[in-house]
């Protein structure tokens, strides 16, 4: 018997490693070079592409591609249709298909990715971060900013939690579970507890 699930109808090449606990839905593709860590769950219709690295707890909603030079850290959400793209200067006549053509796209530890947000490659977004549904982004997005808009541009901050963080009154704020945030600078906050 497996440490993880997979759908009768998905597809996991040999070679994949799948972490203890996660689970892989109905139709979805992983490839041979694959790694997802532990209690990940990986929605309907998902590829997982040679060379994607995902952390632990990580949770990719039905109709998501990573395609290779995606990293995804632990507890990424990945929404609904939402896509990542890996090449800046795609062409059909002058394929850019080799490991080196693709531009590394790093989501970091709790990041959150909302349904049908494009996500163009080459960028960070960082601890925390927050991209709302429908967003481009184009550009980094800094540890616990919201964004949204097409280009995506930031609208506030958001803990770890997913509280609304409002540093108008205050450079150092609580969420509603006791972690406490501190105001950098106008472009930057970081997590203190």
């Amino acid at each position: 018997m497996s440490e993880y699930f997979v759908h009768e109808s998905a597809y996991v090449d040999e070679g994949a490693k799948i972490g203890k606990g996660s689970k892989i839905w109905h139709f979805s593709h992983i490839m041979s070079k694959a790694e997802i860590g532990e209690g990940c769950s990986i929605g309907q219709n998902v590829l997982v592409s040679n060379n994607v690295k995902i952390g632990k707890g990580v949770k990719i909603q039905n109709n998501v591609a990573v395609y290779e030079g995606v990293i995804l850290e632990d507890y990424v959400f990945c929404g609904p249709s939402m896509v990542f793209t890996n090449v800046k200067t795609p062409r059909s006549e002058f394929p850019r298909n080799t490991s080196s053509d693709y531009a590394t796209t790093l989501v970091k530890r709790g990041a959150s990715i909302g349904a049908n947000a494009t996500i163009v490659c080459g960028i960070t977004l960082h601890e925390g971060a927050f991209v709302a549904a429908g967003a481009v982004v184009t550009k980094d997005v800094p540890a616990y900013a919201m964004v949204a808009g097409v280009p995506a541009r930031q609208i506030g901050w958001m803990s770890a939690y997913g509280d609304v963080l409002d540093f108008s009154q205050s450079a150092t704020l609580t969420d509603s579970q006791g972690h406490q945030y501190e105001k950098i600078s106008e472009t930057q906050i970081r997590r203190i507890k």
